[in-house]
């Protein structure tokens, strides 16, 4: 599958435009409960996030626990909640606000594997698979879950109704899956349409970087980017070799596929660091350019702050919310230029995308997208050096989306860019 084909995926209209917003329930709130996370719901709706994406909700297998409270991802009992974070008819209150305030969720799902203690693997041991020895293979080293077998038909279909239980039950609006590309693509095909037989407008996210995953997935990662743009910042790659990273996507992908563009998640927060720890200066800059290229952009909870620890993985580890909000509004204007301008839509709906800089240029990456009369342009010093850029190419009068300042382009104009700077135009017309 390449970018002249089409996925056979149908996305809900309300999604070319929209956005995810990653919940780590345990972290949120030092309740880490759906009613205590309930109180973010109205100033995360006036930021503007649109798909809230909560991490797995069900319990923990107590079995080789992590930590003191164990891996979201080790899972239980895939059609219960974690009654650390509240009932069942707690979550469906959280799902009932959320939709009453105009925002879609989607909650984490994992199937690639249970956690060492679940009811299966004492009730249906043909669900696994083993090593030479007969224990349980634990897959990628992760010693607190344990592989399901997807030669076994009964483990597709026992995945599948958990997936509709969440949609019939909870009027959950899709899922991230966790980990998808371990998990055969057929199955994945074959639950989204039972999904969308109880609920066309579903939104569906893989954690994979796999291309033919499209014909399930709405949206899929872009790790290769998001490691790329680290290894540039440190000096491992040139632009153009960066730039070569995020052209691939245009190559290799589906002309309609969606992309998530990110600086942190989960994962990285814990694991690898936060995004000031990996980006430094450049860490606003990648977050404009998640937000305005082609894809949809994935915020973690606590950049709007910014949060600047690492969150612990196994333990109880509260985001240090202090009222500030100081990138709050940073995100807001993003975030707001997405819903309004249709030159942002994702999957190539009808947008255009013109690199407007020099394919020589080693310090600057600016493009100009556009649909119709609807245009944007994004400039972007990928350096630690000040200078004036000269913009070709663009004509009228655009509205610098921070300042609010306006400009005049004649085909011909320097505009001053600071060290790591960005700057973000809307076309204004009359």
């Amino acid at each position: 599958m390449n970018n002249e084909e089409i996925s056979e995926v149908v996305h809900a209209d309300w999604s070319y435009q929209s956005n995810i917003y990653e919940v780590n329930l345990r972290q949120y709130t030092p309740e880490g409960t759906f009613k205590a996370f309930s109180k973010h719901l109205p100033r995360l709706r006036e930021m503007g996030i649109d798909i809230l994406w909560l991490m797995p909700i069900t319990p923990i297998s107590p079995v080789d626990c992590q930590g003191t409270l164990g891996s979201y991802y080790a899972v239980q009992d895939y059609v219960s909640t974690n009654p650390d974070y509240g009932t069942i008819d707690d979550f469906k209150d959280l799902v009932k606000q959320s939709h009453s305030l105009g925002f879609k969720l989607i909650i984490d799902f994992v199937g690639n594997h249970t956690g060492n203690g679940h009811p299966w693997i004492k009730d249906h041991p043909e669900y696994y698979v083993y090593n030479p020895d007969g224990s349980i293979l634990h897959p990628h080293g992760w010693k607190d879950v344990a592989q399901l077998n997807f030669n076994e038909r009964k483990v597709w279909d026992a995945l599948i109704d958990a997936m509709l239980f969440w949609v019939r039950e909870c009027n959950i609006d899709g899922f991230r899956c966790d980990m998808a590309h371990l998990v055969p693509l057929d199955l994945w095909v074959e639950a989204r349409k039972k999904i969308t037989a109880l609920k066309q407008d579903i939104f569906m996210l893989g954690e994979c970087e796999v291309p033919s995953y499209h014909q399930a997935f709405d949206a899929t990662y872009t790790w290769k980017w998001m490691h790329a743009t680290e290894d540039f910042y440190h000096g491992k790659m040139n632009l153009f070799q960066l730039l070569m990273v995020l052209y691939s996507s245009n190559v290799e992908f589906p002309r309609n596929a969606f992309r998530a563009y990110f600086t942190s998640n989960h994962d990285e927060n814990s694991w690898n660091g936060t995004e000031f720890e990996k980006y430094g200066s450049a860490a606003l800059l990648l977050a404009v350019l998640s937000c305005t290229w082609n894809g949809l952009p994935l915020i973690y909870s606590g950049q709007e702050l910014p949060n600047l620890k690492r969150l612990k993985f196994f333990d109880k580890d509260p985001i240090e919310w202090n009222g500030e909000f100081k990138l709050q509004n940073f995100y807001k204007t993003l975030l707001s230029l997405r819903k309004r301008n249709p030159a942002l839509m994702a999957g190539n709906s009808g947008s255009t995308t013109t690199i407007i800089s020099p394919q020589n240029e080693t310090n600057v990456f600016s493009f100009l997208r556009k649909k119709g009369n609807d245009e944007v342009l994004v400039v972007l010093n990928c350096s630690n050096y000040t200078f004036d850029f000269k913009v070709q190419g663009v004509t009228g009068k655009f509205k610098n989306i921070f300042s609010g300042s306006d400009f005049q382009f004649t085909d011909d104009n320097f505009v001053h860019m600071d060290h790591w700077g960005y700057l973000v135009f809307e076309k204004q017309n009359e």
